[in-house]
């Protein structure tokens, strides 16, 4: 399964357009994210890592890492992170990030595609993608390179936009979603698509069953998920 939502259309694959959407807006991408979600993108990736903490993990890599926050964060519940991105400009970033919190020493940052992680199999206890699964080439395939290097019995947890159901957040948050928040975006990021692709990406991405089924067709287990803010997000959690 793959979305057709394009930022740059017809300029390369959509990785190779995701990868320099990305490096053009990485150094105001952790300015936007707070200004946009005013904060409470933070709150959301608090939610996951209390749901990492309800088992013991030693190593868990967070897939589209971007400037690391859930990585920095995830060192709260895992003895190891690996972070893996493909975006060169938003490891630089999250680099500087890990070093300035003190933890270069158990925070490891790749770049890598999702759906061709360099690890062998069965390397994690658990593995993370925040608001990223949206940008994979292929979503299935990027699903099942996260499975695979999950150890049998590890944990996977999709962090990920969706849309609000039930009026009247349901049209409010359409009009800020699809107006207010790509004009700012363009304003801040001097990136004329990037903000206008996050409304189109997030409309074209399989959100509650839909992205369930697709967890079960990669043969994970235990598929759940839970909407976030009226709706806004929702968090799935499934197990290899």
């Amino acid at each position: 399964m793959n979305t057709t939502v394009k930022p740059y259309a017809g300029q390369g694959s959509k990785r190779e357009q995701v990868e320099r959407m990305f490096d053009n807006i990485s150094p105001k991408y952790d300015l936007l994210n707070r200004l946009l979600s005013m904060g409470i993108d933070q709150g959301w990736r608090r939610k996951v890592v209390r749901a990492i903490a309800q088992e013991p993990v030693d190593r868990l890599l967070d897939v589209a890492t971007g400037t690391a926050d859930l990585a920095i964060m995830a060192t709260r519940a895992a003895t190891h992170v690996t972070g893996a991105d493909i975006s060169a400009g938003m490891l630089a970033q999250g680099k500087v990030k890990v070093e300035k919190a003190g933890l270069a020493n158990r925070i490891e940052l790749v770049q890598a595609d999702a759906a061709d992680m360099p690890f062998p199999d069965g390397s994690f206890d658990a593995a993370t993608v925040a608001f990223g699964a949206r940008n994979f080439q292929d979503l299935q395939q990027g699903i099942l390179g996260m499975a695979r290097v999950l150890r049998p019995g590890g944990r996977l947890f999709v962090l990920e936009f969706s849309r609000p159901q039930h009026a009247p957040f349901k049209q409010l948050f359409h009009f800020y979603f699809h107006r207010i928040l790509p004009l700012i975006g363009r304003l801040v990021s001097k990136d004329h698509a990037a903000y206008t692709y996050l409304p189109e990406s997030v409309d074209a991405f399989p959100q509650g069953a839909a992205f369930e089924d697709v967890l079960r067709s990669c043969g994970l287990q235990e598929v759940r998920s839970r909407r976030l803010t009226f709706g806004v997000a929702t968090l799935y959690s499934a197990r290899k």
